[in-house]
């Protein structure tokens, strides 16, 4: 039973970090555009 929490943890994890990949880039990026036009 230990055995499939462990697995199911980590397919959790593993689509979190596969989710983190993608956002806190996109989110920097959309972070500077705002920053660079609130600038102008």
């Amino acid at each position: 039973m230990a055995g499939n929490d462990i697995k199911a943890a980590e397919k959790t994890y593993d689509s979190f970090i596969g989710s983190l990949k993608w956002s806190v880039p996109l989110i920097a990026l959309i972070t500077a555009i705002v920053v660079i036009l609130i600038a102008d």
